[in-house]
């Protein structure tokens, strides 16, 4: 339940009221709205990130019911390959079944840092969702997508944050291009970054950390703040399952699996997170289907070549297939398509002309090989994309497709236009 308590919904909630009272400070005005008294109650910005966990969370529990599902609360762990001992507060119990599914989903990697579990100003990402106060100051350790939307919405809600990322780059699964346009955003909502740095150690001191950091140069750099968020990643949450006597095989945590998510014991699956593959909700919903079917009977394939992944920052940013860096490693022979939002109506109405749409496609063949979008609803317009990488679609289908205006749509078709030197709106 990562996803839903502690990950995209109460994230998204957060993200949610830090975009409603940026609007409402620097944005309505400019449409002619005037908004008096705007003032932030992070209180009822909490309560909001609960209910809508908590909505969620009892809709699924009915559609359990609704399916006859029987749910037992308690710690599992192997005992046999295809038995399982549920320890509870009622006691122990064992259930045995012919189908075994493992969803048992990530906890937040804690790197060994000197300092780090001393300290209790020290947090991780569940932390970070469940603050009682707003700081006046975060140091987030970790530029991924973990790091920067929280970086994003506590900026947005006014802390002063800053990202210490020990590569070069931050977001380093996305387009390198898109990356360094959304570090830019970034800054501009008072971000700072510090790329290619190591964190050498935490150490108690006011205003409640000191985050001790080692420069690309060798200096070190001491940065004070009130909160220091670890996000470096997920590692799987394997640990006390008795996977051993299961006689299923792991790689450093991580449960090995086929394309149909079986394990290495028969009729037993695993998916999401503990699987080690794209942490993505949407990739574990994906692999839980293809593991239902085949425990079922009926064949079926993982294939997450077209699974696209989204940054929900102030403008969004998602992906799917092929980056240029991927492309150009793989010696691709390749057209790029650009088309800025700057040149799309709907999104300078929405005053958000900030990005850009990027298409990959082959060069002879014009088949789509991959999609950046850095813009408003970037993550639901990324599905288009997903869909015509699915289909084998080519940039003329894009083209020829037509699309509803004004929509920030229409900036995927013109960079498909771009790519073949044919952009309308954009020279």
């Amino acid at each position: 339940g990562t996803c839903l308590n502690v990950g995209c919904i109460p994230t998204k909630a957060l993200l949610h009221s830090a975009e409603l009272y940026t609007a409402a400070r620097t944005q309505c005005a400019a449409a002619g709205v005037q908004v008096q008294g705007v003032s932030l109650d992070w209180a009822g910005v909490q309560q909001n990130r609960a209910a809508a966990a908590s909505r969620l969370s009892a809709g699924v529990q009915a559609l359990l019911a609704a399916n006859g599902v029987t749910v037992v609360e308690g710690r599992a762990s192997f005992t046999g390959p295809k038995q399982v001992r549920v320890v509870s507060q009622e006691g122990e119990r064992t259930l045995t079944a012919d189908r075994i599914l493992i969803a048992a989903g990530s906890v937040p990697a804690i790197p060994p840092i000197p300092g780090l579990a001393e300290n209790p100003n020290c947090i991780d990402s569940t932390g970070a969702l469940e603050l009682e106060a707003l700081p006046e100051s975060l140091v987030i350790v970790g530029g991924g997508v973990i790091g920067v939307e929280l970086a994003c919405a506590y900026a947005q809600f006014g802390t002063q944050v800053t990202v210490v990322e020990m590569l070069p780059r931050i977001l380093p699964p996305m387009d390198g291009e898109l990356a360094a346009q959304a570090q830019t955003l970034l800054e501009g909502l008072g971000i700072t970054f510090h790329l290619s740095t190591q964190v050498l150690r935490f150490e108690q001191g006011a205003p409640g950390v000191q985050v001790v950091a080692k420069l690309p140069d060798g200096r070190e750099l001491s940065l004070a703040a009130q909160k220091a968020l670890v996000a470096v990643g997920r590692r799987a949450n394997t640990a006390g399952l008795g996977l051993e006597a299961a006689g299923i095989e792991t790689q450093r945590g991580r449960i090995v699996v086929n394309d149909r998510m079986e394990t290495s014991q028969p009729g037993v699956y695993a998916i999401g997170d503990c699987v080690g593959r794209t942490m993505l909700a949407h990739a574990a919903s994906a692999m839980g289907e293809v593991a239902a079917e085949n425990a079922l009977g009926h064949p079926a394939r993982y294939d997450e070549r077209v699974c696209p992944s989204g940054v929900y920052m102030a403008p969004e940013l998602s992906q799917v297939g092929l980056t240029e860096e991927a492309a150009r490693e793989g010696g691709l022979d390749y057209l790029v398509g650009r088309f800025p939002m700057a040149a799309n109506g709907k999104a300078v109405i929405m005053g958000e002309p900030e990005g850009l749409v990027k298409v990959l496609a082959d060069r002879k063949t014009g088949k789509l090989l991959g999609v950046g979008i850095l813009g408003p609803r970037a993550t639901d317009l990324i599905a288009e994309a997903a869909v015509a990488l699915q289909l084998g679609a080519t940039l003329e289908d894009l083209i020829q497709t037509i699309h509803a205006h004004p929509t920030v749509s229409e900036a995927v078709r013109e960079a498909a236009l771009d790519a073949r030197g044919r952009a309308i709106h954009f020279k």
